[in-house]
C-alpha cells in the first residue's frame, strides 16, 4: 500500500494550497489555472453567484473530486498520489465540510449526528458525546440534543451540521453557502455563530457565499472571475489575480 508523503516543513506550510487548478466538465471549463494558499487561522470568503464554480473549487479542496489539471496540497502534502483510503482519512481527520443542505442522518438525534464522525475516527462513545454536547451547546442547542432533524427548524439543522463538521477538530473548514437556505435573520445568527466557533478554535476556513455583507466579515475575499481566482476589495471595487 502506498504511503502518504511526509513533508518535514508541513508545520510551516499553508493549511491548503491549490496550484494551477483546472476543472473541466467535457468542453466546459469552470476553473483554469486557479491558485490559492490558505494560511493557518485565516478565514477566506469565496464570493460569487450560483454557477460560478464555487462548489467545484470546494469539492476539489475537500478531495471530493479530482482537478482535471493541477495539484492540491493539504498541510504541505501533495494529494494526487494518495489512495482513496488515504484521502478518506484526510477528509475525516483534517477537513470539515458544511453543505448548503444539512444532510443530517434523519434516524439519529442531534447529539448522535455530531458524535458519529468522532466514533468513526476512533473515539469512545462517551468522549464523542461529551464533545458533541459542548459543540451543540456552543451553537445554542443545549435544549435540542435529543431532537431528531425532523423536529428541528432549518437554522437549528444547519447549526447541528456545523457542529458535526467541527467534531473531529479539523485544521480546515470548507463551507458551501452554509446559510444560503435560511431567512435573512436566521442566516445572520447562524453565520455569526459559525465565525465565532472557527475563530475560537483557531481554524482556517473557506466559506462560499454570494452575500457581500457576510463576505466583508472575513479576513480575505476571493472570487472566481473568468475561471480564475481573484482577490476582491469590495469598498474599492477592485480585483487582482491570486498568484
Amino acid at each position: 500500500m502506498s504511503q502518504v508523503q511526509e513533508n518535514p516543513s508541513a508545520s510551516k506550510a499553508p493549511v491548503l494550497a491549490l496550484k494551477n487548478i483546472t476543472r473541466a466538465y467535457g468542453e466546459l471549463r469552470v476553473l483554469e489555472e486557479a491558485n490559492l494558499a490558505v494560511e493557518r487561522g485565516e478565514i477566506i470568503a469565496l464570493l460569487g453567484p450560483s454557477g460560478s464554480g464555487k462548489s467545484s473549487l470546494l469539492h476539489i479542496a475537500a478531495l471530493l473530486e479530482a482537478p482535471t489539471l493541477g495539484e492540491v496540497y493539504i498541510q504541505g502534502r501533495p494529494t494526487a498520489g494518495m489512495t482513496d483510503t488515504q484521502k478518506t482519512a484526510v477528509r475525516r481527520n483534517e477537513l470539515g465540510f458544511v453543505y448548503q443542505f444539512h444532510h443530517l442522518l434523519p434516524e439519529f438525534n442531534a447529539l448522535t449526528n455530531v458524535a458519529i464522525p468522532q466514533i468513526i475516527s476512533g473515539k469512545s462513545r462517551k468522549v464523542a458525546e461529551e464533545r458533541a454536547r459542548k459543540l451543540l451547546t456552543d451553537m445554542g442547542l443545549a435544549e435540542r440534543l435529543t431532537h431528531q432533524p425532523a423536529q428541528l427548524s432549518g437554522g437549528e439543522k444547519q447549526r447541528v451540521a456545523i457542529a458535526r463538521a467541527l467534531a473531529n477538530q479539523p485544521s480546515l473548514l470548507l463551507a458551501d453557502e452554509p446559510t444560503g437556505n435560511l431567512d435573512v435573520a436566521t442566516s445572520g445568527q447562524v453565520f455569526e455563530q459559525l465565525l465565532r466557533l472557527v475563530r475560537e478554535q483557531g481554524l482556517s476556513a473557506i466559506i462560499a457565499t454570494h452575500d457581500r455583507a457576510l463576505a466583508q466579515k472575513m479576513d480575505r475575499i476571493i472570487a472566481i472571475h473568468d475561471r480564475k481566482l481573484v482577490r476582491v476589495r469590495l469598498k474599492a471595487k477592485e480585483i487582482e489575480p491570486v498568484t
